[in-house]
């Protein structure tokens, strides 16, 4: 599979789809999920064309992976998730459940405890 770039992410990056924006840099850019799964429920994506998580850890370079995962750190702070506990996912091809084939993770918190 090659990377398409008319793929639901590629245009929310290049600003051609609104969104939710929760922060963004040079090298990511997370939002709200439209259809969440949890009382908090952002998405947080590099700006790169990365198909899922084997290409991004693969393909990019360090710079970008830094800046990436700098910027799901920033997202954790600012919704002060680090305080209150998330949960980290991400699907890595059609047997993984992936739907969007452009890297992301999901970041959901703020679960009732039981």
């Amino acid at each position: 599979m090659s990377y398409d770039s008319n793929n639901i992410f590629a245009k929310i990056i290049r600003g051609e789809i609104p969104c939710e924006i929760v922060d963004e840099s040079a090298f990511f850019i997370s939002f709200y999920d439209l259809y969440p799964k949890a009382p908090i429920h952002v998405l947080v994506i590099p700006k790169g064309e990365f198909e899922n998580a084997f290409s991004f850890h693969n393909d990019a370079t360090q710079e970008q992976i830094y800046g990436f995962y700098q910027g799901l750190n920033q997202v954790i702070a600012k919704l002060d998730l680090n305080n209150i506990g998330f949960k980290l996912l991400s699907n890595n091809g059609v047997g993984g459940g992936q739907e969007i084939f452009h890297y992301h993770v999901h970041l959901l918190g703020g679960f009732e405890n039981s």
